[in-house]
């Protein structure tokens, strides 16, 4: 079944990230300065004047997730976000801590890594988001960082930054109302919400956007 997040558990969630400890185990405490206008990344694969825009509402820690990028998302990328039709949006959702410190990590790093990032995420989610307590979980996604060649200052950087925490949530919850996006993954072709499925189901959608 779809992950759905419940409005009490966003707002019970959106109401601990205020918390300034982001993760166990960094070597440094480094927080943000409290500046609202902090600047979340779109973050976009594709053509930027590709005909068709696809978005997704994904969480790291959603198996249903996992398994449309260990599937579809491996043949759209090659039938149609490499070939310039479909611009690709990744939004993350945020079911729990665990998916935030993935977001955080897999943002480390800026665009330029965070798909490949995102790729050993869902690859690795059930030994990672399975590990055992916080510090376990911790050390694993610690792991996939530095595989994807982030230093450990580097992340110890990003992972304590909590004004970026905060921004990510604020950023997540604005989106997710504005587009009532209550489960994942969340689909949107040109605007038009989808929820999860097939490839080939997927595929007939975004050609019939094409042929518009």
């Amino acid at each position: 079944m779809t992950r759905i997040l419940s409005t009490a558990a966003a707002a019970l969630f959106l109401a601990t990230a205020g918390l300034v400890a982001v993760l166990p185990g960094a070597t440094r405490a480094q927080t943000a300065a409290e500046d609202p206008q902090i600047e979340i990344v779109e973050m976009v694969q594709g053509a930027e004047d590709a005909p068709v825009t696809l978005m997704e509402y994904a969480s790291f820690t959603c198996p249903h997730c996992a398994n449309f990028h260990e599937g579809p998302y491996k043949q759209l990328k090659k039938d149609y976000i490499d070939t310039g039709k479909v611009k690709f949006v990744f939004r993350e959702v945020y079911f729990d801590k665990y998916g935030v410190w993935a977001s955080m990590i897999a943002r480390c790093a800026g665009p330029e890594k965070f798909f490949g990032i995102t790729e050993l995420m869902f690859k690795g989610q059930s030994e990672w988001a399975r590990a055992g307590g916080d510090g376990a979980i911790a050390g694993e996604l610690r792991k996939i960082g530095l595989l994807a060649g982030i230093e450990n200052d580097a992340l110890d950087s990003c992972l304590n930054d909590a004004g970026k925490l905060r921004a990510l949530v604020a950023w997540y919850q604005e989106n997710a109302t504005a587009d009532d996006v209550s489960s994942t993954p969340t689909l949107f072709i040109n605007g038009e919400k989808h929820p999860n499925m097939n490839y080939a189901d997927l595929s007939a959608l975004l050609d019939e956007a094409l042929a518009e």
